[in-house]
């Protein structure tokens, strides 16, 4: 029978035993702890290890879109953006990252990145009188747009798009090839919608807002764009550049340069 001294005895050794094996040299902080990557629950770590590798450390200056864009984040919604992010973009370099689609990342993990890049990049107070060209080409039919037209996008890409791409698309003074077969079957239509309308602030290419002197392009006028550039992956689209409409003043509006 032990006695009461010996189970103190015991005690006290259990303590000094357990207090010491926490100083060992090399022993992790509970903050160095190894943590399944299904139970990461911080922003930091979860952008850090899916996003930043492409679009930078800092939501910028990576090979992909900037995500530290605040008028992609205010054309781009919610549902959208975490769709993105858990379902990827088929036959585009952006993987999935939903477990669903064979990613890495749960359910609350895509939520957490989505609501985290918009709650820290987005600044939607900056875009409340700002009318967007709708998002995808689904919202811009449902909003009373037409399809794009590739024909009147020849047109629209040569007052919009050639003074930078020059004036067959296959680069200008400033920027390079737009329509390069090997750009063109990396992008899907929706990216390059996306990149007619927000541009490459980080690559200095103008959004549909900014790249003209004197009106923003219209929704359809985007769509139009959209279609001749999505043309050229069957080869070049021919058709004669119409001069382009002088806007009335009622079409005439503030140029955007976030």
């Amino acid at each position: 029978m032990i006695c009461k001294h010996c189970v103190l005895i015991l005690f006290v050794l259990a303590l000094i035993w357990d207090s010491g094996c926490r100083r060992l040299p090399g022993k992790p902080s509970e903050a160095d702890r190894w943590v399944a990557p299904s139970e990461i629950a911080d922003f930091e770590p979860l952008y850090r290890q899916n996003c930043a590798g492409c679009h930078g450390p800092d939501g910028r200056f990576g090979a992909a879109r900037p995500l530290n864009d605040p008028l992609y984040l205010n054309l781009i919604g919610q549902e959208d953006l975490r769709q993105v992010i858990q379902q990827g973009v088929p036959s585009t370099s952006m993987p999935a990252f939903g477990q669903k689609f064979g990613g890495p990342l749960t359910d609350a993990q895509v939520e957490l990145l989505a609501d985290q890049i918009r709650s820290r990049w987005a600044k939607p107070e900056e875009y409340k009188q700002v009318k967007l060209p709708p998002y995808s080409q689904g919202e811009a039919v449902a909003a009373g747009t037409g399809p794009g037209d590739p024909q009147r996008g020849a047109s629209l890409y040569i007052a919009y798009c050639s003074e930078c791409h020059g004036t067959d698309g296959r680069g200008g003074k400033t920027s390079g090839s737009i329509v390069d077969p090997n750009f063109l079957k990396l992008v899907s239509d929706q990216s390059l919608r996306t990149t007619v309308i927000v541009g490459r602030r980080d690559l200095a290419q103008p959004g549909f807002g900014s790249n003209t002197s004197d009106r923003p392009m219209s929704g359809q006028e985007v769509s139009d764009v959209v279609a001749w550039l999505a043309a050229q992956r069957l080869g070049p689209v021919s058709s004669e550049p119409t001069q382009r409409a002088k806007p009335s003043p009622s079409e005439i509006k503030t140029a955007i340069a976030p």
